[in-house]
């Protein structure tokens, strides 16, 4: 027994990958092992950190998965591509909500997730070495997965007096010489600036004197937002961008894993290359749901906003509570606010609030380091415990 467990070390220790030394695990997972113990412990523990809708998906949604169970080929190996039908319905979602026309055939591609796009579009397009401009503070994957490729990750600054926009003149004065990819993400998690089209023309504009890939990670354009804009309503965006976008926030399908990526045919084909060789394709009956998803029109959307929009205020007042200060034009289903002191990092205020008021919230710093002091709060919490929050600060 000595000798196999001494067998097993010594192939453990030689059999590790060096790309595990370039990440950690992701901060949502082993925070949420303390939450899950606290709770176990009988601690009253409210969770609004994690952005992971509790509202219902559409019920014809589901409706469409649960009959698709008895089609004759709902349980085969499906499509690399998705459903021809899906990404019409992709492309017919395009054109209704952003006057987008995209090319059915050549110029979609369903995913698992927006989240498995991030990889696939790295694994695709990423040498050792090139360098990933990566907005800080942002979406803490694209820099996880730059890692894990063997890229560099070049970050640039948002900044609150900026209106958490890009810098440009500091962009251009970068070596941009290595630089192959860059993230945008506007509507913005965390901090929930919505974007424009001046914005993306300058975006694309920037792309095409450096010769970067652009990739528009685009989830949050439906979430109390007026305003939903792509990255292709600009003009020979097509020729350098790339746009993620997914189903989980827009509606509330984020365990059905749903997402895709869009732009020119030779990207699409380049992203399916490495697809192909990672998944058998997406289940039937989900696509079938997605597809009846994507048909639903600004009803929909009026009725989750709705929702949100009581959420929100009630989170502004808990933040009020703390003397924190906010956006209250910020679109998306987070609350970004800035703590009225600089005595404690965030972290240790979100460690101290759980500890103290049993209250789990989301440290700014691990979006990166320009969120240091600044805290975010999930919308995806119901009122009655929004209001119980509140109570607690009394």
């Amino acid at each position: 027994m000595i000798e196999e467990i001494l067998t097993l070390e010594k192939v453990g220790n030689k059999g590790f990958a060096n790309r595990l030394t370039t990440v950690e695990e992701y901060y949502f997972s082993t925070k949420l092992r303390q939450v899950r113990q606290m709770i176990s412990e009988g601690k009253p523990v409210l969770n609004m950190g994690i952005g992971s809708p509790d509202l219902a998906p559409p019920t014809r949604a589901i409706e469409a998965m649960v009959q698709a169970l008895g089609d004759e080929k709902a349980h085969e190996y499906q499509s690399y591509q998705g459903l021809p039908e899906l990404r019409k319905g992709i492309a017919d979602f395009y054109k209704s909500q952003f006057d987008v026309a995209l090319d059915v055939n050549s110029e979609i591609l369903p995913l698992m997730g927006s989240k498995e796009g991030i990889m696939h579009i790295s694994l695709a397009f990423l040498n050792e070495g090139d360098e990933v401009l990566i907005p800080n503070p942002g979406y803490p994957t694209y820099a996880s997965v730059t890692n894990l490729v063997g890229a560099k990750s070049v970050f640039y600054d948002l900044k609150e007096e900026n209106n958490w926009m890009p810098d440009f003149e500091a962009l251009e004065n970068k070596d941009l010489s290595k630089v192959k990819l860059m993230w945008i993400n506007y509507p913005h998690m965390p901090t929930g600036t919505n974007g424009n089209l001046e914005l993306f023309e300058r975006l694309v504009a920037f792309a095409k004197r450096h010769q970067i890939i652009l990739v528009n990670d685009n989830p949050y354009s439906f979430v109390l937002n007026e305003n939903p804009i792509s990255i292709f309503q600009i003009e020979g965006a097509k020729n350098i961008a790339l746009e993620l976008n997914s189903l989980s926030k827009t509606f509330n399908m984020s365990g059905w894993r749903i997402g895709m990526v869009s732009g020119k045919q030779q990207f699409i084909e380049a992203i399916l290359k490495i697809k192909s060789n990672m998944d058998s394709g997406m289940f039937y009956g989900i696509q079938k749901g997605a597809i009846e998803a994507l048909k639903l029109g600004q009803e929909w959307f009026d009725s989750q906003n709705r929702v949100y929009k009581r959420r929100r205020e009630l989170i502004f007042q808990l933040a009020e509570k703390l003397n924190c200060t906010f956006d209250k034009d910020a679109v998306g289903m987070f609350v970004w606010a800035k703590l009225p002191f600089e005595i404690v990092s965030s972290e240790e205020f979100i460690d101290a609030f759980l500890i103290e008021k049993n209250i789990f919230l989301t440290p700014g710093t691990i979006f990166g380091s320009n969120g240091e002091g600044y805290i975010r709060f999930s919308l995806c919490i119901k009122e009655e415990k929004i209001q119980e929050a509140i109570d607690r600060l009394d």
